[in-house]
């Protein structure tokens, strides 16, 4: 049963229970807890099992509860209508366009990944005017995609560079980009055959995205793809 909390919540915020549950939540509230979603999407909560403050770290303290009470747990979510939360990312993940739009990459990278043939994505657009994402294709399902359709290649390398295969690429990312809001759509993409891996420093132990070194190892490629 999935649940929600950290260390400063003495742990627990919210909990799935055997006769009341939702897959895709962390569950409805424990009792005595509060929680209100801040105007950028995180989530604050107040109650008795706040804890007092930081050991001797007044000032790291007064950083994460506000003089109400409320304590800025650093993660994005919301509470949907029948009471269950739902976490989407980590605050530091956010990006912030150019135009000051806030955007969640992780669940926009979740629905990218469904798509056969993408086996990871990193959402980039920090900044920026436009999101853009960097794909590892799927390379099984490409490379059978292509013989179907007699597209000449050597190497996985050929299919990545091809204009068919970005087609491809392309319809499969509008395709699952439709309930999307318009600044969250993906513009263009870079397509790699190295894989994020923990071995390549790209992934941590726990199998997440160091986003900042996607945007350093493909700092050439993602800067092409905002000149316009």
């Amino acid at each position: 049963m999935e649940g929600y909390g950290l260390t400063e919540t003495s742990p627990a915020i919210s909990m799935n229970q055997l006769q009341k549950f939702r897959f895709g939540t962390v569950g409805p509230l424990l009792p005595g807890v509060e929680v209100k979603i801040a105007e950028d999407g995180e989530i604050l909560s107040r109650g008795d099992h706040i804890m007092k403050g930081y050991y001797n770290k007044e000032e790291e303290t007064k950083e994460v509860i506000d003089g109400d009470g409320w304590f800025y747990t650093g993660d994005i979510g919301f509470i949907d209508d029948d009471g269950f939360l739902v976490i989407t990312d980590r605050k530091k993940n956010i990006i912030v366009t150019s135009g000051g739009k806030n955007i969640a990459p992780q669940p926009i990278e979740n629905n990218l990944v469904t798509s056969k043939y993408i086996e990871q994505a990193v959402v980039i657009g920090d900044k920026q005017k436009y999101c853009t994402a960097v794909i590892v294709p799927a390379e099984e399902a490409l490379i059978s995609w292509a013989k179907e359709n007699d597209v000449i290649f050597e190497n996985v390398n050929d299919l990545c560079k091809n204009e068919d295969v970005r087609n491809l690429y392309k319809k499969e990312i509008d395709i699952l980009s439709t309930d999307l809001a318009s600044y969250e759509t993906i513009k263009d993409f870079y397509l790699t055959t190295e894989q994020f891996t923990i071995e390549n420093g790209i992934l941590t132990p726990t199998l997440k995205v160091k986003r900042k070194k996607v945007e350093e190892k493909y700092k050439k490629e993602i800067t092409a793809m905002y000149q316009v």
